[in-house]
């Protein structure tokens, strides 16, 4: 049974789903990329090897006329400035703070989920480490942050 509401949800925009992956790890950035490809929705996934260059991207000092990214996926372990780091910055930016930050890392450190969800990550998940696995991450994001949760159109247009 659909919601009414769900016709506001990225699923029904009739756009592929932007996608920051903060992750400085190749093979992860494969994996992703791969579990991403089998999932429903098109999707645009632009990557960004360090927290640098994701604050960049965010900020448009290097992002051209790429969009906004509809929700952001971040390692915490990463060069240069570290997830947690990337994260405190994005929330604290009035611009950027209705992002969904998907906290995606091979931690399951308590200190670390609880130091990410009081820097307000919308949600912490453990990279799994096949793809049948991580394809099981994607279709439950997809469900729910593309087909269930209605975003700020200001997220999706990129205003503040």
């Amino acid at each position: 049974m659909e919601n009414s509401a769900n016709s506001d949800t990225i699923s029904h925009k009739g756009r592929p789903v932007e996608i920051l992956l903060v992750e400085d790890n190749v093979g992860d950035v494969i994996l992703t990329k791969k579990a991403f490809k089998k999932a429903k929705l098109p999707n645009n996934i632009t990557v960004a090897e360090d927290g640098d260059k994701a604050i960049q991207f965010l900020r448009r000092d290097d992002r051209g006329n790429a969009p906004m990214p509809d929700i952001i996926l971040l390692d915490l372990n990463l060069p240069k400035k570290n997830g947690q780091e990337v994260l405190k910055e994005i929330k604290s930016d009035e611009r950027l703070k209705k992002i969904p930050v998907i906290v995606l890392t091979s931690s399951s450190a308590e200190l670390d989920v609880v130091k990410s969800y009081n820097l307000h990550a919308n949600s912490y998940l453990v990279k799994p480490v096949t793809l049948d696995k991580f394809v099981d991450i994607v279709k439950t994001l997809e469900e729910f942050w593309f087909s269930s949760a209605i975003l700020p159109e200001s997220v999706q247009q990129g205003e503040a």
